[in-house]
């Protein structure tokens, strides 16, 4: 039975055991070389198994996100490695496919949490950063109805958490730069409107890690084409193409059928014009989504 399938307190068990086991032999355990950072509700779990499917790849152990840079700093360097797969793993699939295995995380909070992308630049020196983008309108009202169900948003009208929003977040990206050890639930499940600000999150990621070493994809792309998206995110990461591709599930990346008051989308979409400008500097063209 795969892990995933099993009861919870038995689930939580075996991860437990599994991260104990891990942080003991962490000295032989490979880093990520490549990490998927964000963007939040963007695709990041699709493109993690496209990835995960590559047979140069290997995976982090048990779970896609394991998020140490931005929730999880405090538990350590031993913590973190003892997520990931055995050296002797890695050294099976260079002997099978003549190239070195890769592996890697998706937590796409990182994007996001003010310190997380200056510790990857510190621990992880040479990993790069794949980041996916999606139109910020749809972004903000699938995340919201995602934090619905999980019950991690008690307000159930859109409009009206996006009015909480500024109250809920203030000061909250101050406190998290400066201390630490400070969590923020609010900045992690509530920041809709502010999470489709790509451009901002981009150019402090630049600063940490250099421009070069950040890959941008837009999920409407990915959906719609996966293919050619996959390659070049394989080329990006110095992952052989040659290879087996992985089966890609196929979705309509128009925009979905929605009940978003027309009004605030039509705000929404205004809002974000100058956002979706200055991510063009970074995609080389005018967003999807932007496009007649």
């Amino acid at each position: 039975m795969h892990v995933r399938n099993l009861p919870a307190p038995v689930k939580r068990f075996v991860h437990l055991g599994s991260r104990s086991y891990g942080r003991l032999t962490s000295e032989s355990r490979m880093l990520p070389s490549f990490l998927i950072c964000g963007g939040q509700r963007c695709g990041t779990t699709s493109l993690y198994r496209a990835l995960a499917a590559h047979p140069v790849v290997l995976k982090a152990v048990l779970h896609k996100g394991v998020h140490y840079f931005d929730t999880s700093y405090q538990r350590g360097p031993e913590w973190y490695r003892g997520h990931f797969p055995t050296l002797r793993s890695a050294e099976r699939i260079a002997e099978r496919h003549g190239v070195r295995a890769q592996t890697f995380e998706s937590s796409p909070y990182y994007m996001y949490h003010p310190q997380a992308t200056a510790r990857i630049a510190r621990d992880l020196p040479y990993a790069k950063l794949v980041v996916l983008v999606r139109d910020p309108v749809e972004r903000a009202y699938s995340q919201h109805h995602h934090e619905v169900a999980r019950a991690y948003e008690p307000e159930r009208d859109f409009g009206a958490a996006l009015a909480l929003e500024a109250a809920r977040l203030h000061r909250q990206e101050e406190r998290l730069a400066l201390d630490p050890s400070y969590y923020s639930f609010a900045h992690q499940h509530h920041a809709y409107r502010a999470r489709g600000e790509y451009a901002r999150y981009l150019s402090v990621m630049a600063q940490h890690v250099g421009r070069e070493r950040i890959h941008v994809v837009e999920s409407e792309r990915f959906f719609s084409d996966p293919e050619p998206v996959y390659d070049e995110v394989c080329d990006f990461l110095g992952l052989p193409s040659g290879l087996e591709r992985p089966a890609f599930e196929r979705h309509n990346a128009r925009p979905r059928e929605s009940d978003m008051d027309p009004g605030l989308r039509r705000e929404l979409y205004a809002y974000y014009q100058p956002h979706d400008e200055a991510l063009a500097g970074w995609l080389g063209h005018t967003p999807v989504w932007r496009r007649p």
